[in-house]
């Protein structure tokens, strides 16, 4: 069984469970295992349903792709009927979901099996995965290092072993950091791509969509595949793809036109770890026979801080409140965390100018950003300009420890949350103390499919490894 589950994604396993090979039932107990194994050492999964999963399995689940395979849910903004919904937050540490989210519900449809929740940074307003409520996540790749955020939970869950794949969203990088510090596949959908509901979003889906973190490029696929796809009532609605995303994995994507930058939005330049890394990825698109040239959008700086300062503070505050009146009681100083609550105060004090103003700051943004791509097909950058962070240096406790070091972290990934773009981190390397890096594709708005056909050609031509990281680094 371990060689089994360690050496499939999430598309493999669930073939060999079709095919009789080993059951849904024996996978479930082998994952169930391995939280119990490795969760304490590395803090990932912070609540489980093992008797609701194991209910499911043997009542019969639905026989769709994923039939049989174990999964988990990101705890923020994503409900499952009967856990916690905390959103990292202490405030919300006893709110639990009575329904499953439409996007947990086309999971179920799909076959996957849930068997828990996973460890995010209070309302995931940070890129580091270091919660008062649940503690820190640690990356087993050195346990004192970050595991990346908002979604690191989940990819620590993967990175381990203890499922081979899970839910993860992203409104500023949070897919997509947690991939590069872990050694995963993260893409971030197009604006519009996946549903959010029954959460309310309109103010916060301009930049925070739902997807994944996987083993490989075609479990990404796959996953869009099963999830995307408009709900009743969703403020957002994208144009359907013209074939499957799970067709365009090894289809051919053509000669490219691909821009590289090895700096940040500003001008910075990147860690040098981090350039090497993405600059031999260029070299390899080069050798595949595309067009690689030194070149990035024009970031329109002020217009990409007024959309994040503004429109990810409003929509916190508004749940923050309504969470007050459901207890009937004021907010006290133990509710949230001193970077969550200076969001909160300001946010109190935002007029509706300035709310106005920021939503056409992003729509400025997407237009400026957007154009790189009417001579370009994709941009190629590091995921992060720094190596995965240590343990502590994006302290919500001290928020100015936040605005001092989290461009380093999400400068090259939030700028495409503010466009509506998707964007995908790739694991391609590794710095010097063997922690992963990735590499960002970025494509033009709602060409996912172009970004799946490179991702899965430099998959075949610089395969990574899909094996579980067991045991940890110790610090």
């Amino acid at each position: 069984m371990q060689d089994l589950f360690d050496n499939n994604d999430m598309t493999g396993l669930a073939e060999a469970i079709k095919s009789g090979d080993v059951s849904a039932k024996e996978v479930l107990e082998f994952s169930l295992d391995r939280l119990d194994e490795r969760n304490p050492a590395v803090n990932a999964v912070i609540s489980e349903r093992r008797e609701e999963a194991r209910n499911e399995v043997s009542g019969g689940l639905p026989e769709g792709p994923l039939h049989g395979v174990p999964f988990v849910i990101k705890d923020l903004g994503m409900d499952v009927a009967g856990l916690p919904s905390t959103n990292g937050s202490r405030l919300f540490a006893d709110a639990v979901a009575e329904k499953d989210s439409t996007l947990v519900e086309r999971y179920r449809e799909a076959g996957l099996v849930v068997i828990g929740k996973t460890n995010t940074p209070e309302f995931g307003k940070n890129a580091s995965t270091e919660p008062a409520l649940f503690g820190p996540t640690c990356n087993p790749y050195a346990l004192d290092r970050s595991p990346g955020g908002s979604s690191g939970g989940t990819a620590v869950a993967v990175a381990v072993g203890i499922v081979p794949g899970g839910h993860a969203s992203d409104g500023g990088g949070s897919i997509r950091i947690p991939a590069s510090a872990c050694g995963l596949v993260g893409l971030k959908p197009s604006r519009g791509r996946t549903p959010t509901a029954p959460a309310r979003t309109l103010f916060s889906s301009p930049m925070s969509v739902h997807h994944a973190l996987t083993r490989s490029v075609r479990d990404t696929a796959l996953l869009l595949d099963l999830s995307a796809g408009p709900t009743v009532g969703d403020p957002y609605v994208i144009l359907a793809p013209k074939r499957p995303y799970i067709e365009e994995v090894g289809a051919d994507p053509g000669r490219l036109r691909i821009g590289l930058s090895n700096t940040l939005p500003d001008g910075t330049p990147v860690d040098p770890e981090c350039s090497a890394v993405t600059t031999s990825v260029a070299g390899l698109l080069e050798e595949l026979g595309h067009d690689v040239t030194e070149g990035a959008p024009n970031f329109p700086l002020d217009a990409l801080t007024a959309g994040l300062s503004v429109l990810m503070g409003i929509p916190m505050t508004i749940e923050v409140d309504e969470r007050l009146e459901a207890l009937n009681r004021a907010i006290r100083d133990d509710d949230l965390e001193p970077m969550a609550r200076m969001i909160y105060d300001r946010a109190k004090s935002e007029s509706a100018t300035n709310v106005v103003k920021a939503l056409q700051e992003l729509e400025r943004a997407a237009q400026v950003i957007g154009a790189f791509f009417v001579d370009h097909d994709l941009l190629l950058t590091p995921t992060m300009a720094r190596p995965a962070a240590p343990l502590g240096l994006l302290d919500t406790a001290n928020p100015m420890s936040i605005w001092e070091h989290s461009a380093g972290y999400s400068g090259l990934t939030s700028p495409f949350n503010s466009s509506g773009q998707p964007a995908i981190s790739l694991p391609m390397g590794h710095d010097t103390a063997g922690v992963p890096i990735g590499v960002q594709l970025v494509g033009a708005f709602g060409r996912e499919d172009l970004l799946i056909r490179v991702a899965s050609q430099l998959e075949v031509a610089r395969p990574w490894s899909i094996a579980p990281v067991w045991p940890p680094v110790p610090a």
